[in-house]
């Protein structure tokens, strides 16, 4: 059976390309506008990993991971941002609120299969 991975991100053409590249790798893609969006759709869903953005309205990827991290269910699900934040104070920012890894945008799609291939094993 495919892993879920569930892509949160503001921008419509970001998200299109995330679930390009994941359905083309044999991923199963669910896709949100933004945190508050992820929380209703991660309700009981069997999502595996979540690729997140920083910068969103409603809920920003910081508060998004937050909040999944809060539920027992997703505790130790991987949280990858997806950002074009790269300061060092914004990743440390991310890695207390639980994210797993960074990715800057823009990235090439190897550069993310590599990296949900390490966090999935």
């Amino acid at each position: 059976m495919a892993k879920c991975i569930m892509t949160v991100d503001d921008s419509v053409s970001v998200r299109q390309m995330v679930s390009f590249t994941l359905k083309n790798a044999g991923y199963d893609v669910v896709e949100a506008s933004d945190g508050k969006d992820a929380l209703g759709k991660l309700n009981g869903s069997g999502v595996n990993m979540i690729i997140t953005d920083l910068n969103m309205p409603n809920l920003d990827g910081i508060g998004l991971i937050r909040a999944v991290r809060s539920n027992d269910a997703y505790k130790f699900v991987p949280i990858v941002m997806l950002t074009t934040e790269s300061q060092d104070s914004k990743k440390q920012e991310g890695k207390s609120a639980g994210a797993t890894g960074w990715i800057v945008k823009p990235f090439k799609p190897e550069q993310l299969l590599g990296v949900i291939k390490k966090v999935l094993g």
